[in-house]
């Protein structure tokens, strides 16, 4: 039986934005192909989403992420990391926001392949459905903080900025 190996030619933290984001989502959808190495994993929180580290290339961050209905995250950027992700199970709608302040939002389906994140992104990512979800996310170079942001008046303000390691922070 021949694996798809988890690392990817070239180290995603190395390459410009667009190229690690491709890269990114190669190696989501190749985890995601694999089921033995994050199904086991899975585990649901009703207080708040629950995640955990998976094994990544050197570099990169990835990330498997459950979601019961109305869980999701806060407008919020990765803070210079590029990031992919795809849903492995469930639906989520991720909202991208424009720097006017308006939000558009795009339903994500397990079919649907995986979603490029730049690192200038502002978005959220929420569980709409009954049905829980699960997604694997990559970012790189691997997360350090996320920028948190408000829809005011006058467009798309940063409210504040958190070092981090992890997908999620309190907001």
């Amino acid at each position: 039986m021949t694996t798809q190996p988890l690392s990817p030619p070239v180290p995603a933290a190395a390459l410009p934005a667009s190229e690690a984001t491709r890269t990114l989502a190669a190696l989501v959808r190749g985890i995601a192909a694999r089921p033995q190495l994050w199904r086991p994993a899975v585990r649901f929180g009703a207080a708040e989403r629950w995640w955990t580290r998976l094994d990544a290339p050197a570099g990169v961050d990835v990330w498997l992420l459950t979601w019961l209905r109305s869980q999701g995250t806060d407008l919020h950027d990765h803070g210079g990391s590029a990031a992919a992700f795809t849903v492995v199970a469930g639906t989520l709608t991720e909202s991208r926001a424009t720097r006017d302040g308006a939000l558009h939002a795009v339903p994500l389906t397990p079919a649907g392949g995986a979603r490029t994140v730049e690192p200038d992104v502002v978005h959220d990512v929420r569980n709409d459905h009954d049905e829980p979800a699960v997604s694997i996310h990559a970012y790189a170079p691997r997360l350090q903080r996320m920028s948190f942001y408000a829809v005011t008046g006058t467009g798309l303000t940063r409210v504040r900025t958190v070092r981090t390691d992890e997908p999620e922070v309190d907001a």
